[in-house]
């Protein structure tokens, strides 16, 4: 196990951005209708992407490091080129986490506020989030998004993919209040701000970062513990981004 107090030196945490990984496969159309497609505009000019998840009809969460200049919302979304079937929605204002780390990806944790209300149908639902149990670790979860399917893909999935993923009991991802995944599949580029979903098809973490020893091993593949607003110590203090 790692010790907390020397991650910094041992560990080397990159965003998705600069990390890809092969694996997955399609989802069936529509079976994850929570899972949303964020368009992110950035100061540059440029388009970047992330994922997100409805959790009812006026906010998404996704990750905080997925911060944008502006944001418009896919709903709906299975194939992004089936453009008839996707409803659209712009970003109102942005909550990232007040104490989200942009070193660590701590708490990497954003709600957004859409500017009209989603309209649920079968093809747009919210998923519920999961009641938190601090002795309790799920094991079989799935993560879903359009990240880039391979490493020398330049661009999104054109439909949404999904993985399966084992949790593992790692003392440092629980004391930085992260879950974690280790192997050969994970979430790519494009993937971040995607939901964590387990054995019970609630939401228990978002897609983050991955972290690599110095020393060598298998990648770790992180997802922020959804905060639980029940919680005083870990409660998500929002703020509106800059």
């Amino acid at each position: 196990m790692l010790i907390h107090c020397n991650l910094a030196t041992l560990l080397l945490v990159l965003t998705l951005d600069r990390h890809t990984i092969t694996g997955g496969h399609e989802a069936v159309p529509h079976s994850r209708p929570y899972v949303v497609l964020l368009e992110r505009y950035m100061s540059s000019g440029k388009i970047k992407y992330c994922a997100g998840f409805l959790l009812n009809e006026d906010f998404v969460m996704t990750a905080a490091h997925c911060q944008a200049k502006y944001y418009t919302a896919l709903l709906g979304v299975h194939s992004v080129h089936s453009r008839n079937q996707i409803h659209r929605i712009s970003m109102e204002q942005a909550f990232p986490h007040q104490h989200f780390n942009r070193t660590s990806y701590v708490n990497d944790v954003m709600l957004l506020k859409l500017s009209s209300k989603a309209k649920f149908n079968m093809n747009v639902r919210p998923i519920a989030l999961a009641d938190r149990d601090h002795e309790f670790l799920p094991r079989s979860c799935v993560i879903s998004g359009w990240g880039r399917p391979d490493r020398n893909s330049k661009y999104i999935s054109p439909k949404l993919m999904e993985v399966s993923v084992t949790l593992v009991d790692n003392e440092a991802c629980s004391m930085e209040n992260f879950y974690c995944s280790q192997g050969e599949t994970g979430p790519a580029e494009g993937d971040g701000g995607g939901p964590l979903v387990c054995e019970d098809g609630k939401a228990y973490g978002v897609i983050s970062s991955v972290a690599i020893l110095h020393s060598g091993g298998p990648v770790i593949y992180r997802f922020s513990k959804i905060p639980d607003s029940r919680d005083k110590e870990h409660h998500l203090c929002i703020r509106p981004a800059n």
